[in-house]
């Protein structure tokens, strides 16, 4: 099984380093790598992590990596790392933007 990284988690992972470089660049090199290696495990065992609780019908998962969360879903590719978001983010506003009421 292979990994694919979506455009916008590779949009994700380029924010993250950013956000990371502006302290530390060498830490921005290595956290990125890391969260990139740890994804790539999925391919091993891709059912390892719970699907969104109250999202199960949309197959979408969620792996945790430090302060960072790894979403991803199982398709005819492989696993697709959909997006790599902050905890404290809204997850639900920015994976299911057209099922999340005004606020």
């Amino acid at each position: 099984m292979i990994v694919v990284f979506s455009t916008a988690s590779r949009t994700d992972l380029d924010r993250i380093w950013s956000y990371i470089a502006s302290d530390n660049p060498r830490r921005a090199i290595t956290f990125v790598r890391q969260i990139v290696a740890q994804s790539k495990r999925l391919a091993d065992m891709p059912r390892r992590y719970a699907l969104i609780q109250g999202r199960e019908t949309t197959g979408i998962r969620r792996m945790p990596y430090g302060n960072y969360l790894v979403f991803y879903r199982l398709g005819d590719r492989g696993v697709e790392i959909l997006r790599i978001l902050g905890a404290a983010q809204d997850h639900e506003a920015i994976l299911f933007p057209d099922e999340t009421p005004d606020r």
